[in-house]
């Protein structure tokens, strides 16, 4: 066990590995404003421009760069969901990328652990006929079971599979319609 444990801990890291310091540095950022502590930060300045912006011009006799309705704080606000956006995007575009090696990894796993368990079927069946001490006797299941899946065959009854769904589902509106 903690082989498998260090081997995963390896890709994981060779996958950090892989990142530029540009997707590093948008990881981090990501990191730092997905925490509650950003909305109390970003809440405080909003409230401190607007009661600058309000207060200063009456207090202080000053003439107020951003009166209301607060052209340049719309802007900033602008501009800063758009970056925040995108580093969300970015970010979740690596994730992704990650999940389907993941996913890969783990499709390829499936099939060779299936492999070996249609193989060690097949050697326990085999055992059993050898065995004079045990009764010989046809167990249809058991030869199935000593086959592998196809995997392109088992695609093909998933799409087919998929499609009769779908097709199910675009006609329930229309039976529904003709009942009403």
């Amino acid at each position: 066990m903690p082989q498998e444990v260090e081997s995963v801990a390896s890709i994981r890291a060779r996958a950090e590995q892989r990142l530029d310091k540009h997707q590093r540095m948008m990881e981090v950022l990501t990191a730092a404003l997905g925490r509650p502590r950003t909305v109390y930060v970003t809440l405080s300045m909003v409230v401190g421009w607007i009661a600058f912006h309000v207060a200063a011009p009456k207090l202080l006799g000053w003439r107020s760069i951003d009166p209301p309705p607060f052209f340049w704080l719309q802007g900033m606000v602008a501009l800063s969901a758009l970056l925040m956006t995108t580093l969300v995007l970015i970010t979740a575009n690596r994730q992704t990328r990650n999940a389907e090696e993941r996913s890969h990894l783990d499709l390829q796993i499936n099939l060779l652990a299936e492999h070996k368990v249609a193989k060690l079927i097949a050697l326990v069946e085999e055992l059993r006929r050898d065995l004079p001490m045990v009764r010989d006797r046809i167990d249809h299941e058991a030869n199935d079971m000593q086959e592998a899946v196809d995997p392109h065959a088992m695609l093909e009854a998933l799409e087919r599979a998929t499609e009769s769904e779908q097709s199910r589902a675009q006609e329930a509106p229309a039976i529904i319609a003709g009942k009403t």
